[in-house]
This record gives C-alpha cells, sequence and structure tokens, in this order.
C-alpha cells in the first residue's frame, strides 16, 4: 500500500514472484469512469472507490480459496478501505511502502500511458494524512 509512485507495483510484482504467488495490480480494476475521472486530473471519491474495492476485496477472497494467496499492488490509503480488505481473507497483510511527496511526484511525472496523474498525488497524501491525524488520535488502530 501507498501512494502512486511509492513502488508497489514493482515491489509487489518481485515478490509475488519470489513466493510463487498470482499478482494482482489494483488500478487494473479500475473502471473506464475512474480511469477517465483520473485522466483528467478529478481525484476520486468514495463513491468512485466503492464498487473497486468491492472487486479487489473479491479478488482477495479468490486468492485465499485458492489456498495460495496473492500478492495485489494497491494504494489502500484510508484505514476503512484496509478494513474492507482485510475482511475479505484470512491472512492479509499490508506492507506500507512510503515515500516523500516530491519524490512521488517526480516518479509519477516521469510515467508514460498512465492514467493517474502528477496533480493527482496531493490528493493521496491528503487522504494519507488525514487517516493517519486520526490513527495518532486513536492508536490502537492504523491509519
Amino acid at each position: 500500500m501507498g501512494v502512486s509512485g511509492a513502488g508497489k507495483s514493482t515491489v509487489g510484482r518481485l515478490l509475488a514472484d519470489r513466493l510463487e504467488v498470482p499478482f494482482a495490480e489494483a488500478d487494473d480494476f479500475h473502471s473506464a469512469a475512474n480511469r477517465a475521472k483520473m485522466a483528467a486530473s478529478r481525484p476520486l471519491d468514495d463513491g468512485d472507490r466503492g464498487p473497486w474495492l468491492l472487486s479487489l476485496a473479491g479478488w482477495i477472497r479468490e486468492a485465499a480459496a485458492s489456498c495460495r494467496g496473492g500478492v495485489m499492488a494497491c494504494s489502500a490509503l484510508r484505514r476503512e478501505y484496509r478494513d474492507l480488505l482485510r475482511r475479505a481473507g484470512a491472512g492479509v497483510v499490508l506492507v506500507h511502502l512510503a515515500l516523500d511527496r516530491a519524490r512521488a511526484e517526480q516518479r509519477v511525472a516521469g510515467r508514460r500511458g498512465h492514467f493517474m496523474l502528477a496533480p493527482l498525488v496531493d490528493s493521496q497524501y491528503t487522504a494519507r494524512t488525514a487517516a493517519a491525524r486520526r490513527a495518532r488520535r486513536d492508536p490502537g488502530r492504523d491509519g
């Protein structure tokens, strides 16, 4: 998990290869409407993310049922999203890849052909920061 540009896909693919399990790129589960919205530099809202998150949870359930497991690269910026994904299968482990905002913006700006544009990185940090503040107020829960 982490913001766009954190290296989730690279690290996730390497881990899946090492573990010899399936890999899923959460970006591939976005609807055409979500992709178009992000390509227009408009951040997604919870209404946009709801169906996407449910499809990710479905993949996790299938991976858990296969008894092989799997690795998924996903932003999962808010605790509510992570909780939904955790409930989808036993043994869900989240790994947070962190980097500073300037480096994330630089990496995303260097991408070609991806719907996630550099101006949207800021919205991801805003969502993550708000979640982290809530976690500091309630240390028993992740942000």
